[in-house]
């Protein structure tokens, strides 16, 4: 199946990452079951541009790693389908699944933190948003987050890509 990512930038140094999120996003998206063709964009800022998009779109003025935009309110583990058409845009004939947005500050600064490269913090960004952008949350500490984490670590082992 042939996704569509679509990789914007307003910071330098991130031009690396691009094959890896065009690695990452579908196999994500396969891990997860989704049975149509999907859209997704990406936009590479800094701490001070995610922090204004918060702060807009969500009235939280600070800056954080990544933000998750869905375009649709899935519920987690029921993916579209094969079947769910009416999703598609019909002029491109994809799901338009949302966007992400990723600071790359906070990508070198998590990955010097916690010991791994960059290109794993990203991809670790990357499938932590794909997950929101089909219905998964962690409001809180408990089985939400869990059930999260636990695909993310399936996804990123499942593709080599350890801590």
């Amino acid at each position: 199946m042939e996704h569509q990512i679509i990789i914007e930038t307003e910071v330098d140094g991130v031009e690396d990452f691009a094959g890896a999120l065009r690695q990452v996003i579908p196999a994500a998206l396969e891990a997860e079951g989704v049975g149509l063709p999907c859209e997704v964009d990406v936009l590479f800022t800094d701490d001070e541009g995610i922090r204004q998009i918060n702060l807009e779109q969500r009235d939280v003025d600070r800056s954080t790693d990544v933000l998750s935009f869905p375009m649709f309110d899935f519920v987690p583990g029921a993916p579209p389908a094969a079947g769910d058409e009416s999703l598609l845009d019909p002029g491109s004939g994809l799901l338009p699944l949302g966007d992400m947005v990723l600071s790359a500050d906070h990508i070198r600064a998590q990955a010097e933190e916690f010991g791994h490269s960059q290109r794993r913090e990203v991809c670790y960004l990357a499938v932590h948003s794909v997950l929101h952008l089909l219905g998964y949350d962690h409001l809180d500490e408990g089985p939400m987050k869990a059930q999260m984490r636990a695909r993310e670590e399936a996804i990123l082992g499942a593709l080599g890509i350890a801590r």
